[in-house]
């Protein structure tokens, strides 16, 4: 396989801390749950104080392996992309069910993550690998 032949795919995000900590003092479980994955959910509440950073900067990289993607307006459960804190410090993206079926229609061979938070913002970058260049993805069919 040629270099021409792999193609590399980013997605970024960036969220606000601030109104991450509102919906955990909101919404408590019903939000963390409905987001991430329990490995996810311990780590970041393991230190209450940095938690909301924590959660943020998960949600950022979720959501920058969405753009990543490529999705369409597919949904897509977000707990099906875990971002996993590697002993070393470094975070992973591992993809579940549908977020890896997706993955690997979109002929993605590798996905990378970086992620950092400062201040009152938590950002999230992801570049992937793929045989197939952008925007061939299949589209989803109307249902009928």
């Amino acid at each position: 396989m040629s270099g021409a032949d792999i193609h590399v795919i980013v997605g970024i995000d960036l969220v606000q801390i601030s109104q991450v900590a509102s919906s955990l003092h909101k919404l408590g479980d019903a939000y963390v749950t409905r987001i991430f994955t329990p490995a996810e959910i311990a780590y970041c509440s393991s230190n209450p104080i940095v938690a909301p950073s924590r959660f943020a900067a998960r949600f950022a990289a979720k959501e920058a392996t969405l753009k990543a993607l490529r999705l369409n307006d597919q949904g897509l459960d977000l707990r099906a992309i875990e971002v996993k804190q590697m002993p070393g410090g470094w975070s992973e993206i591992e993809l579940h069910g549908a977020a890896r079926d997706l993955a690997e229609a979109a002929g993605w061979l590798s996905c990378s993550v970086s992620i950092s938070h400062e201040g009152d913002y938590a950002t999230a970058v992801v570049a992937a690998t793929a045989r197939k260049p952008l925007g061939s993805q299949p589209k989803p069919t109307p249902a009928q």
